[in-house]
């Protein structure tokens, strides 16, 4: 028997990752249409259909009327592609409330916590090669969202950034039409843990003590790129980040994105009162983890949101 909107809005809300995988395969021909009405055939349609998909995957919690669901989807689709049109923008994702920070509205990841699907969704990006990982996690779920900025941390055209994310996101939507129903471990036990854990290598960093976190941490032939900038050893980091404590700056952790062996913090950048404009406001730590040890670190200051 072939199950409506209805019933199959009501098991994707309770986690049945096969569920919302008919659900977009029935409606994506519609989220098609609608995308290519107003960007015209080519990849920015492409891209906006997509990001609906991801999208559904977070929000499908939120769906008040099941049998609307058809119109819901191409709803995400039509305001990614408007969004899309008034480009320039560095968030061009549906909704940007889903990308506000602790004190205001919920994160993403705790957006994506309310979600029955949250564990599914967490290993599907875990079993993304690292490259499309890596571009998955900055997209949706750092300040650092835009094309061009991810282009800039991974070092990549931008041709490349959206040829990963194309893949990344036509990897998610094809698991979920496998309907992979398999027990996944709880994510939000190794949040925490990767939250603790961010918090503590910060405050030992600001106390003067990176260089102890460095060599405990990092591997010995560890590397730190700063996006745009000089490339070198564990040395490099530790005498940046002396360098900016001697300086009066301080850092304060505000984000943390964790899938296998990528690590990502968002930290805030506090200048010092007598130079307010020393440093940008913000810092992402792109690290790429080695048997849980730090291979490899890329420095990235986001570009603000423009209003």
């Amino acid at each position: 028997m072939t199950l409506g909107d209805v019933e199959l809005v009501t098991l994707a809300q309770s986690g049945d990752a096969g569920a919302l995988g008919v659900l977009l395969t029935r409606h994506e021909a519609g989220m098609r249409a609608v995308a290519v009405s107003l960007l015209g055939y080519g990849p920015d349609a492409e891209d906006a259909v997509q990001d609906a998909l991801v999208t559904a995957l977070r929000r499908v919690g939120e769906i008040r009327d099941p049998a609307a669901v058809g119109p819901w989807l191409r709803a995400i689709v039509r305001n990614n592609a408007r969004m899309t049109l008034r480009a320039p923008r560095p968030t061009p994702v549906a909704d940007p409330h889903w990308f506000a920070h602790p004190g205001t509205d919920p994160t993403p990841e705790e957006a994506l916590d309310a979600g029955a699907l949250r564990d599914w969704v967490w290993h599907a990006i875990g079993e993304l090669s690292e490259p499309d990982r890596l571009v998955t996690l900055l997209r949706y779920f750092s300040d650092a969202s835009s094309y061009e900025q991810i282009a800039a941390v991974c070092g990549v055209p931008v041709g490349t950034v959206r040829s990963r994310l194309s893949h990344a996101r036509r990897a998610l939507a094809g698991g979920l039409r496998t309907a992979a129903t398999a027990a996944h471990p709880d994510v939000r036990a190794a949040g925490d843990a990767r939250w603790r854990e961010g918090a503590d290598v910060i405050a030992t960093a600001m106390r003067g003590d990176f260089d102890q976190v460095v060599y405990d941490t990092w591997w010995p032939d560890a590397q730190i790129v700063v996006a745009g900038g000089p490339r070198g050893d564990r040395d490099l980091a530790i005498r940046g980040m002396t360098g900016d404590l001697q300086a009066g700056v301080r850092q304060r952790l505000r984000n943390v994105v964790a899938s296998g062996d990528v690590l990502i913090w968002e930290t805030d950048l506090i200048s010092p009162p007598d130079d307010p404009e020393h440093c940008p406001p913000a810092a992402l730590w792109v690290q790429m983890l080695r048997e849980g040890r730090v291979r490899q670190l890329t420095l990235f200051h986001p570009v603000p949101a423009r209003l």
